[in-house]
């Protein structure tokens, strides 16, 4: 038995149909948009969209018929913006459940390739929460693997203002990765995206960085000492701080090392070095502070005079 009443595509207007409220695309492309509504301007809507028709009762008490969208989202929008006072539609008969109205989108738009990497997310989280769908049977309905739908989700846990980097293309999706391997680390995290920002990194060029600095992490747990240390030089600073011990050997039986500052340009080495400055100034003020103090046989008198 068809879905699609009389399997006959109808001329709906423009006005009638409705958005689909699960819609999964936050976003569209204005040039993309523009273009396709040109080619629509010139040969037509060549792709049917899908409705659901209902009939509602007018505020004269008599009955009306409206449409709502089930998928053809940026047809429609092209189909407006050129003008178009009709679009071909397929009308599908029964009763649409809510989710059956968030499938139909996902899946038109994952075929389509035609998601944003944080959209596909969201939609997929959507049939999660509110479906309570297990990430094989997502998978199943988009013709995806399970790890396909499982590292989608996964771009979820990531910081809100890298989420938004993706959406705005700033970044692409496998640059994801590397930073998902920082998740628990979210300092250095912030300064890998900074790099990917600044430095232009390609994803295999950010992986080796987020690598390394598991690797070293893992060689400096046996000296919390110096992990502490390189956090608050980190904290100080903001920016990626890295403290290297050099063997004993090399030293004559002596310790030493070297620590190295990442920066991204010559502002960001200008702004590190007045942080530096900034940081000593404070640091040998609260030392005097604390020797008038102590001169004055704990009195606060040089502190409050010093404020004045």
């Amino acid at each position: 038995m068809s879905r699609f009443y009389n399997d006959s595509i109808f001329w709906i207007e423009v006005d009638k149909i409705k958005p689909n409220p699960f819609q999964p695309r936050r976003e569209f492309d204005d040039v993309q948009l523009r273009s396709l509504s040109d080619s629509i301007r010139q040969y037509g809507v060549l792709q049917a969209l899908i409705v659901t028709r209902n009939e509602v009762e007018k505020e004269d008490g008599g009955m009306g018929v409206e449409y709502e969208l089930v998928a053809g989202e940026r047809r429609l929008r092209a189909a407006r913006l050129a003008g178009l006072a009709q679009v071909p539609v397929l009308i599908r008969t029964g009763e649409e459940t809510d989710l059956m109205k968030l499938e139909l989108a996902i899946i038109e738009n994952i075929q389509r390739e035609d998601l944003s990497p944080v959209d596909r997310a969201r939609a997929f989280d959507r049939l999660v929460r509110e479906f309570n769908f297990k990430h094989h049977e997502i998978g199943k309905k988009v013709g995806k693997s399970r790890e396909y739908v499982s590292n989608s989700l996964r771009i979820l846990t990531l910081p809100e203002y890298i989420i938004n980097a993706l959406s705005e293309n700033k970044i692409t999706e496998g640059h994801t990765r590397p930073l998902m391997m920082l998740i628990d680390r979210p300092q250095e995290q912030e300064t890998l995206f900074k790099e990917i920002l600044f430095k232009k990194l390609n994803v295999r060029e950010a992986e080796g960085i987020a690598r390394h600095i598991a690797v070293e992490r893992a060689r400096k747990l046996i000296d919390q000492e110096l992990i502490d240390i390189e956090d608050q030089f980190k904290e100080k600073l903001g920016t990626r701080v890295r403290i290297e011990k050099r063997s004993a050997s090399t030293q004559g039986g002596e310790e030493g090392g070297r620590v190295t500052i990442d920066f991204f340009n010559k502002d960001d080495l200008r702004s590190l070095l007045d942080r530096i400055i900034s940081n000593a100034v404070e640091e040998k003020i609260l030392a005097e502070d604390k020797s008038q103090t102590d001169e004055n046989d704990g009195s606060l008198y040089s502190v409050a005079n010093f404020s004045i």
